[in-house]
């Protein structure tokens, strides 16, 4: 697994563990941002992952009614070394 992106899934893991149940479910959306963020880097990698998860940390506020939105199917080109 690529180094950067072991460190983000750490991140928001740590996140999720630790940092979530103290301040308590503030997300609008479905699936929740740190769940979307985990899901967008593990099926578009890092940069359009992390691109994606920024996008959607944004537009998480209250004048945003929220609602479900799914990470989009990333295409990938075929790449000669496995991640």
């Amino acid at each position: 697994m690529n180094p950067f992106k072991w460190l983000l899934l750490g991140l928001i893991r740590f996140y999720q563990l630790f940092i979530s149940p103290l301040i308590g479910p503030r997300c609008r959306f479905y699936p929740s941002c740190s769940h979307y963020s985990q899901e967008a880097i593990q099926k578009c990698g890092v940069l359009k992952g992390g691109w994606l998860s920024i996008k959607r940390i944004a537009r998480c506020h209250p004048g945003n009614p929220g609602g479900i939105d799914p990470v989009p199917d990333c295409q990938h080109p075929p790449s000669k070394t496995p991640e």
